[in-house]
């Protein structure tokens, strides 16, 4: 059952992160859906010009495997909500700085600057987004499963 809610959330909190950064590219202009999805300076995968689907597709199997360890670590014991909010956002910490090194490892010429701040504020507003998601759709599936035992 932990795999299955944890792949349930990673799915739905990493559809949302993406689509979230997608309508800010949209109406901002900065390519910060762009950086999310961009694999370029991997080796191996990195020299493929993938489409965005599959681009997408490398950012939910990133998702899902966050959830389900966010998922086993949140079933060792009963946590408060207020409990779970604190180890998701100590959790995804990395994720906010996680635009640093993928700006700076980055070959494409259209993802953001390194010190371009409003793509780091984007970037930040989006991943607090995906550390909260985490623990409301494990409360809200938590909540379904009693409901139907």
């Amino acid at each position: 059952m932990k795999l299955l809610k944890g792949l349930w959330i990673g799915f739905w909190s990493g559809l949302l992160l993406g689509i979230l950064l997608k309508w800010i590219q949209a109406v901002t202009g900065e390519q910060v859906y762009t950086l999310l999805l961009n694999v370029d300076f991997i080796p191996l995968i990195g020299g493929i010009n993938w489409s965005e689907p599959v681009e997408f597709a490398f950012h939910l199997v990133i998702s899902l495997l966050i959830s389900i360890v966010y998922v086993y670590l949140a079933k060792r014991r009963p946590y408060t909500f207020g409990q779970l909010v604190l180890f998701s956002l100590a959790m995804c910490i990395p994720f906010f700085l996680l635009y640093f090194p993928l700006a700076a490892l980055a070959v494409r010429p259209d993802v953001p600057a390194l010190t371009d701040s409003g793509a780091i504020l984007y970037w930040m507003f989006a991943h607090l987004t995906y550390a909260l998601a985490l623990p409301i759709l494990y409360k809200t599936f938590e909540r379904k499963n009693a409901a139907s035992q």
